[in-house]
This record gives C-alpha cells, sequence and structure tokens, in this order.
C-alpha cells in the first residue's frame, strides 16, 4: 500500500524538480509514480486533432516516482507511517505522530 494519495501535498526531494512543492494529480500504483502539479514538466509535439485544432509544443506534467517525493504535513516534508485507530487504519506523520486522515 502506497504512503501518498491524490490530493496530498508534497515536496519533490530528488531529480531536477528537487524542493518543488505541489499537489498530488494522480497515483500509479502498478508503477509506484505520482503526478504532480507543476512539477517535472515536458515538452510533447502534438498533432492538431478535432481537441486541439492549433497542433504545436504542449508543456505538461510528466509522472515522477513516488520515492523522489515527501509528505508535507504543515509546510514540513515528513515520512508517513500507518497505524491502528481503534478498528481503522490511518496514516500518520512520523516527525510529530498526528493522525493524518
Amino acid at each position: 500500500m502506497l504512503k501518498i494519495k491524490k490530493g496530498d501535498t508534497v515536496k519533490v526531494i530528488a531529480g531536477k524538480d528537487k524542493d518543488k512543492e505541489g499537489k498530488v494529480l494522480s497515483v500509479d500504483t502498478k508503477n509506484a509514480k505520482v503526478l504532480v502539479e507543476g512539477v517535472n514538466i515536458v515538452s510533447k509535439h502534438a498533432k492538431p486533432s478535432a481537441a486541439n485544432q492549433t497542433g504545436g509544443i504542449i508543456q505538461k506534467e510528466a509522472p515522477i516516482d513516488i520515492s523522489n517525493v515527501m509528505y508535507l504535513h504543515k509546510g514540513k516534508a515528513t515520512r508517513v507511517g500507518f497505524k491502528m485507530d481503534g478498528d481503522k487504519k490511518v496514516r500518520f506523520a512520523k516527525t510529530t505522530g498526528e493522525v493524518i486522515d
């Protein structure tokens, strides 16, 4: 089970976009990749189509490995753990011990 979910705010800790922060748009559990808003921007050459009449070069986010991002809890990067809260399994921030969700 992955520790990062869609909608989480994360900080990039490695690669060309190191220290950038953004919201997780999607998580690919099979390949352990995440799509983060405004991070790992690539240029894609697109042919004109019905959806995009002009075509040209499009800037879009590319997936980044989940190991290169860290969860942001109250503005600070933290590791994430799981613990049982009664009979529910919850995520918690390892730095503060507070339950995330």
